[in-house]
């Protein structure tokens, strides 16, 4: 073998050697790409998934966001009804105290004119009177 033939032989030695720590790097290189490539795969599920997750929640929120603006509105509309009833009763107690007012003066004039003319017991008063809701006071 001549010089020339083994400095050939030398580089194709090293070029060879060369080619194989290029290539172990190469495949190296070529995994991680893979494994990083199915992470990022792995990373786009869980992602779909937790959007889709996201959007059933928001769709509760909105659910319960929509449940609470009709209790809101029930209760407004409570508050109303319970204000008319207060304010019917207070008018429905003055006329009938007003009512009593005219009452009794006939009634007292009647229950005379009963004992005086016809010798007749008065009339009951409101109280006394079956089944009615009227008390003394």
């Amino acid at each position: 073998m001549t010089a020339e033939n083994e400095r050939e032989i030398y580089h194709k030695l090293e070029a060879m050697k060369e080619i194989r720590n290029k290539t172990i790097t190469l495949e190296r290189l070529k995994r991680s790409i893979l494994n990083e490539v199915r992470s990022g795969d792995q990373e786009g599920r869980c992602l779909a998934q937790y959007k889709r997750e996201m959007e059933l929640l928001q769709q509760e929120k909105m659910s319960h966001v929509e449940e609470l603006r009709q209790i809101h509105a029930d209760i407004n509309a409570m508050e109303t009804v319970i204000k008319q009833t207060e304010e019917s009763m207070s008018r429905k107690l003055t006329n009938a105290s007003r009512l009593h007012e005219d009452y009794r003066p006939l009634k007292a004039e009647v229950d005379l004119l009963r004992r005086q003319c016809l010798g007749l017991d008065r009339l009951p008063d409101l109280h006394e009177e079956e089944g009615s809701p009227i008390t003394p006071e």
